[in-house]
C-alpha cells in the first residue's frame, strides 16, 4: 500500500513577505542576467560588475573594493584581468603615492554600456503588462526606493 506523504507546514505568510519572495523570485531566479552578461563580455560577473562601477569616474583600488563588496587580493585580480584586456588602467593616485587609482578605458566603457543594455532589458512578462499595471508596478518600485534610501 502506498501512502501520501506528509503535508509539509508552512509557517504563515504575511503579503509584505509574499510581495518580497516574489519579487526575488522574478529578479534572481527567472530572470537573473548575470549569466547573460557573463557570456556577452566573456568575463566573470564580478568583473562586468567592476567595470560599470568605474565607468561613473576613477576610483581607488580601496573604494573599488568597498563597492564590489570583495577583500583587497580578490580586486587586485579583478583589475589584472581588466587590465591585461585593455579595458582599465591603474596609476599611482596623485595625492597619495601609496594608493592605486583605477580608471576605465574606452573599451571598457563599451563593454559597461552593453552590459547595462543586458541589465537593463526588462523581461518579457514585464513588457506584457498593461499600461495602467506598469504605471502602478513603477510608482510602487519608486516608493520602495525612496523608503530604501532612508533606512
Amino acid at each position: 500500500m502506498k501512502t501520501e506523504p506528509a503535508p509539509v507546514e508552512r509557517p504563515p505568510t504575511t503579503p509584505a513577505a509574499s510581495a518580497w519572495s516574489g519579487l526575488r523570485t522574478l529578479v534572481l531566479d527567472l530572470h537573473d542576467r548575470r549569466k547573460e552578461v557573463s557570456a556577452a563580455l566573456d568575463m566573470s560577473f564580478i568583473r562586468a560588475k567592476a567595470l560599470r562601477k568605474l565607468s561613473s569616474g576613477p576610483l581607488t583600488m580601496r573604494e573599488l573594493t568597498a563597492q564590489l563588496a570583495t577583500d583587497p587580493p580578490y580586486t587586485t585580480l579583478v583589475v589584472d584581468g581588466l587590465e591585461k584586456r585593455g579595458f582599465v588602467r591603474r596609476a599611482v593616485h596623485p595625492d597619495d603615492r601609496r594608493a592605486k587609482i583605477v580608471s576605465i578605458t574606452s573599451a571598457g566603457r563599451l563593454m559597461s554600456a552593453r552590459a547595462d543594455a543586458i541589465l537593463n532589458e526588462p523581461p518579457a512578462a514585464l513588457l506584457a503588462l498593461s499600461p495602467d499595471d506598469l504605471a502602478a508596478l513603477d510608482r510602487i518600485v519608486g516608493v520602495l526606493l525612496a523608503a530604501s534610501e532612508t533606512d
